[in-house]
């Protein structure tokens, strides 16, 4: 009876068309009525707002509906049968599961358009001359985390750009440290595990090797395949132990290619809202998976799988392993349409999506720009 109640294969849609820069982060279930609708979107904007169970009573006063508190607890009976709400403890007080919250994201939630000064806060901290990339990058985190009271997450993948000059420094132990200098001038240095016994001079042959092959400032990528090509038919003029330094840093550049530079700010945010995110060891185990590699490359599939925000709540992505949090992450594309960077927020399921959504899509387009 609650679930013919409440889901009508023929029901009207309650709720304005989600703007098309915002796909949906999975299936939605099947539609609500109109007042059973109405009746979980206030409940989910108060949760939003208060973190508290709400009752009937508020409900009958807050909605534009002509409803009695005894219509609207029978409606919250059938939607906490439903699986979209629950009662935390024995008030008349109900909160929304993760499901009713995914049901409200992807169905019931009514976008607003980024602030104008917020447009101006991210446009002017990310534009500013003089710093690092990874200064401006660390603002950038910690400029959506202040403005969207959550962790901010900003990932910058290694550069795949064009190189100017290439070199192997011995370091002893089986181990050499190659130096890349990107086409812009700068300089990332990488350890490479070599066989043992590689003299210096081989190490020079192979520098001397690709650098002969960086033309016209030739991209990573371009330049692994071509000399992979070239050493697969033979036709490559390096002694032995020399190809195995180029096949060694070649390996090592093909597995790094889609790590990255991952800034967190504001976990402290995480703790206001604890008893959401179950305790302190669940806060504790998210903060050990943002260090990880893992969770980095992770990021950059979730983005590149996408072509505008996605919303993960709870443990449905995958991505932190945990319930009680959400994560909104956008991919930051260049001019070509490539992802070079992957950009977000992690808190509480109870964040603000309306405001969060539009300020990380923002955010990542302006990155995606800086970036390219």
């Amino acid at each position: 009876m609650a679930s013919r109640r409440i889901f009508r294969k023929t029901a009207l849609l309650m709720m304005d068309h989600p703007p098309p820069r915002y796909p949906r982060a999975g299936a939605a279930p099947p539609l609500l009525d109109a007042r059973s609708a109405a009746v979980l979107r206030e409940i989910v904007e108060q949760y939003v707002e208060t973190g508290e169970p709400v009752g009937s009573r508020t409900l009958s006063r807050r909605l534009p509906l002509n409803l009695s508190p005894a219509t609207i607890r029978n409606v919250m009976a059938d939607l906490t049968d439903a699986g979209l709400l629950f009662a935390p403890h024995t008030s008349a007080g109900r909160l929304p599961t993760e499901r009713g919250l995914r049901l409200f994201v992807d169905g019931l939630l009514q976008f607003g358009e980024v602030a104008e000064e917020d447009r101006e806060a991210i446009s002017s901290a990310l534009a500013a001359a003089g710093r690092s990339l990874e200064d401006t990058l660390a603002d950038a985190s910690s400029l959506l985390s202040g403005l969207s009271a959550a962790a901010g997450l900003v990932l910058a993948p290694k550069s795949e750009g064009a190189l100017r000059h290439i070199e192997f420094v011995p370091l002893g132990s089986g181990r050499a440290l190659v130096i890349l200098v990107n086409a812009d001038g700068q300089v990332e240095n990488r350890v490479l595990e070599i066989p043992p016994g590689v003299p210096p001079s081989a190490l020079q042959q192979a520098g001397n090797y690709l650098n002969a092959r960086l033309v016209a400032g030739r991209p990573m990528a371009e330049l692994r395949r071509s000399v992979t090509e070239e050493m697969a038919a033979d036709r490559s003029t390096l002694d032995v132990l020399s190809a195995q330094v180029v096949e060694a840093g070649l390996a090592t550049w093909t597995g790094e290619g889609r790590g990255g530079s991952l800034i967190v700010r504001g976990q402290a945010r995480l703790l206001a809202d604890v008893t959401q995110i179950e305790n302190l060891a669940a806060i504790q185990r998210l903060f050990e998976r943002l260090e990880t590699q893992e969770t980095m490359l992770r990021l950059l599939e979730l983005a590149d799988r996408s072509d505008g925000v996605r919303i993960f709540i709870g443990a449905e992505s995958g991505l932190f392993g945990t319930s009680g949090v959400s994560a909104v992450v956008a991919p930051a594309r260049n001019a070509a349409g490539r992802i070079v960077g992957a950009i977000g927020v992690i808190g509480p399921t109870r964040i603000n999506y309306g405001r969060i959504i539009p300020v990380v899509d923002y955010t990542a387009r302006v990155i995606g720009r800086l970036l390219g």
